[in-house]
């Protein structure tokens, strides 16, 4: 475990209540909090330097009936121990009706982030100021990239409906 690592964890516990950090390896400290904790955990991270959104991703946890979305944060600087300390802020919302405040007011590059995961988990990003599709040219009933979206029907009713080469040829 290194300096930073372990004075970061320090820091935060005596800042924030209801957290849980860890120090999984040298370079990686992760952080699991409550939603209404994100802004002010990102917003406190951002101030003393970790600066760089990597990556915002989700992970469903269907049976829990949870989603929970993870923010890797990491540092550019010329500090050879923060510059390698990577950060992963975790925090489970509600998988119906998931909502989140956005966090572009800290990193404005979590806006295609943000609109990835609302178009293919269907989390609402309260705040965000453009909300409109990134990748998909269709609506879902069910987020595709949520567990319980059913592949195989959706193939079914798309894909069953484009005739076969040889279905066209036969027409002549």
């Amino acid at each position: 475990m290194n300096h930073t690592g372990t004075s970061l964890k320090e820091n935060l516990l005596s800042y924030f209540d209801d957290i849980l950090v860890e120090i999984s390896d040298e370079h990686r400290l992760t952080i699991s909090c409550k939603k209404d904790s994100v802004i002010t955990i990102l917003s406190s991270l951002n101030r003393n330097g970790y600066n760089h959104l990597a990556l915002i991703s989700c992970v469903d946890w269907i049976k829990d009936n949870e989603l929970e979305l993870v923010y890797i944060i990491s540092a550019y600087t010329e500090d050879s121990e923060k510059g390698k300390m990577n950060i992963l802020v975790k925090t489970k919302i509600a998988r119906e009706k998931p909502e989140l405040l956005t966090v572009m007011s800290i990193y404005e590059n979590a806006e295609p982030y943000e609109r990835e995961l609302h178009e293919l988990y269907g989390i609402n990003f309260k705040g965000h100021p453009r909300l409109i599709p990134l990748l998909l040219e269709r609506e879902y009933e069910i987020p595709p990239f949520r567990k319980d979206f059913d592949t195989r029907k959706y193939v079914q009713d798309v894909f069953d409906k484009i005739p076969f080469v040889e279905d066209k040829k036969g027409r002549k």
